[in-house]
């Protein structure tokens, strides 16, 4: 059965207001372990998110029921558990109606999903054998993996909106030990296809930092100058976005409040002409366009938007947060506009210096690789703390001279942001840490004059 007609029994089964949204996902990987490629598959899934409205005391509730998909029997017990879920719920705080039929999503529903196969991945395999022999050679293990996923997404509300939206991605990280397992080195690199990943070149970077690493020079806690590649920028910054709930930030329950309701918008966060944004557009890393979520949520959320478009928001302007994560409920209530962030985030500032030039000019700091297990200490500073992983080095006289042990580390996003003395060139990258959750970021490596490294880990 065709996907499209899954969507319109939803429909016609629904006693209420509904939204269906079902997601075709194909998904091809391969793995490897010391030198070896271990495992490769293909899998195709299907599932059907059903949200529901009903009308309870004291206001409209809202509720979402999710699963996987086998049949279309399976689609009337999805709506009513979704109906049934929203009877049971709680009054939303700022309700509103569905998005209502703007005739323009209709364009291409009807085309089929766009699938990938394990094909997309036969110039990894093939660099991979490569590297496997150079890193024999060399008496290195590598580890890792690659993986691309496409999924299609398919919306139909009960206001006659339909939505279709292709969003294709895929990452690699390839991590390489010591044949000891004393010295371990990482890499990773975001792709929509593949065709731009050179696995010489990943191996080659790996190789270099197992290189740095013969040498080891132990270091107390402390704050020291620290150059952020672009991936731990990615990370902190991710982190910053997902709480940059204006809702919150006027209750006062986040690092974005002001007091008193307010909030910090138009406050100067940076001296340096940095800017933070999503643009579901972004050349090279786009994404969907319209809100589309597939997991259980509450009132405060984005329940009544699906299907909203999404478009660019800058949440940093020249050094300025400029603007806050609004749903439309709490967008009428503020008279706002809605502000729904696209799947990806870019930050520039202008910067020119690559991360070896930066390097290059770094007197005594450290060079971090990435970051690992990061929680949240005090929302109401967005305190975080985290883990260095595979690769902290010491730079001396612009050169990389030895590998250090690991930190854990407190440090403060948007407290970082006005610490910041040099801004690099903004690149593509892959972070480690949410890379499970978004692989669409442009950033700029980031000097620090003083990061916090609190504590010796003895984290590998």
């Amino acid at each position: 059965m065709r996907v499209q007609d899954l969507l319109t029994e939803a429909l016609a089964v629904a006693t209420g207001p509904v939204v269906a949204v079902l997601t075709e996902r194909y998904e091809t990987n391969l793995r490897w372990a010391a030198n070896a490629l271990t495992t490769n598959a293909e899998v195709h899934a299907r599932s059907l998110s059903v949200t529901a409205t009903a009308e309870v005391d004291g206001g409209t509730a809202v509720a979402t029921v999710a699963a996987d998909l086998v049949d279309v029997s399976e689609v009337a017990a999805l709506v009513a558990a979704a109906e049934a879920a929203a009877r049971s719920a709680s009054p939303a705080d700022e309700p509103v109606p569905f998005v209502p039929d703007d005739g323009q999503g209709r364009l291409d529903f009807e085309e089929d999903p766009a699938t990938t196969s394990v094909e997309t991945l036969a110039t990894v395999a093939s660099g991979l054998g490569r590297a496997f022999a150079q890193a024999e050679t060399d008496g290195h293990l590598l580890y890792g993996f690659a993986e691309h996923v496409v999924e299609t997404v398919y919306l139909a509300s009960s206001t006659g909106l339909r939505r279709r939206g292709v969003d294709p991605e895929g990452r690699l990280e390839l991590n390489g030990k010591s044949a000891d397992l004393a010295r371990s080195g990482w890499v990773g690199q975001q792709t929509r296809t593949f065709t731009d990943v050179d696995v010489d070149a990943l191996y080659a970077e790996v190789s270099t930092r197992l290189g740095w690493a013969r040498r080891t020079v132990e270091l107390p806690p402390g704050r020291y100058e620290t150059l952020l590649p672009p991936g731990t920028v990615a990370d902190l910054m991710v982190y910053a976005s997902w709480t940059a709930s204006a809702r919150d930030a006027e209750d006062g329950s986040n690092v974005y409040a002001a007091g008193e309701g307010r909030t910090r918008v138009g406050e100067r966060l940076t001296p340096l002409p940095l800017t933070l944004l999503s643009d579901p557009a972004w050349p090279g890393e786009e994404t969907l366009p319209f809100v589309a979520s597939t997991m259980s949520t509450d009132g405060t959320s984005f329940s009544f938007d699906q299907g909203l478009d999404v478009g660019q928001v800058r949440w940093l302007d020249d050094g300025v947060l400029t603007e806050l994560v609004r749903n439309r409920g709490h967008g009428a209530a503020t008279d706002r506009p809605a502000t729904p962030a696209a799947h990806n985030l870019v930050m520039d500032g202008g910067g020119t210096a690559t991360l070896e030039e930066m390097i290059a000019s770094t007197e005594r700091g450290l060079l971090l690789t990435c970051f690992w297990y990061i929680r949240e200490v005090d929302p109401e500073r967005l305190l975080l703390t985290g883990l260095t992983r595979d690769g902290v080095y010491l730079v001396e006289h612009g050169e990389v001279v030895a590998a250090v042990n690991n930190f854990r580390w407190n440090e403060s996003p948007v407290e970082l942001l006005g610490r910041v003395t040099e801004v690099g060139a903004a690149v593509p990258v892959l972070c480690r840490e949410w890379n499970d959750y978004i692989t669409k970021t442009v950033m700029p490596p980031l000097r620090v004059p003083d990061f916090n490294m609190s504590t010796v880990s003895q984290a590998f």
